[in-house]
């Protein structure tokens, strides 16, 4: 269990996917291009390539993102952010999704 005040200091941001391509190394992993109303879109890995065989068909999505994580480097690329998702023993698998009309960037409260 965490109290109210670790939780507060996760920053949850709708992020709009501009890009996404599989990482040549992984067949686990993506690279996506993500907007969050920043100066520039930032970089993030996730290893949701098995659920989206044609990685295009996440761009223009919005989705929710854990936004204040620290970067990571994964196959000599950083990470900027993590994408948030639900899988189930069953493999059921979904982004969580935000409506489109939401501006990227936008704090999940």
């Amino acid at each position: 269990m965490i109290n109210i005040d670790d939780f507060s200091k996760v920053e949850m941001r709708a992020g709009k996917i501009l890009k996404a391509e599989p990482i040549p190394e992984s067949n686990k992993l993506l690279k996506l291009e993500v907007d969050f109303g920043e100066e520039q879109p930032r970089q993030v890995l996730s290893g949701i390539a098995k659920y989206f065989p044609d990685p295009s068909l996440l761009v223009g999505r919005t989705v929710g993102f854990v936004a204040n994580l620290e970067p990571r480097m994964i196959l000599g690329l950083e990470s900027q952010a993590m994408i948030l998702a639900v899988s189930t023993d069953l493999g059921q698998f979904s982004l969580l999704s935000i409506d489109p009309a939401i501006p990227p960037g936008t704090k999940v409260k």
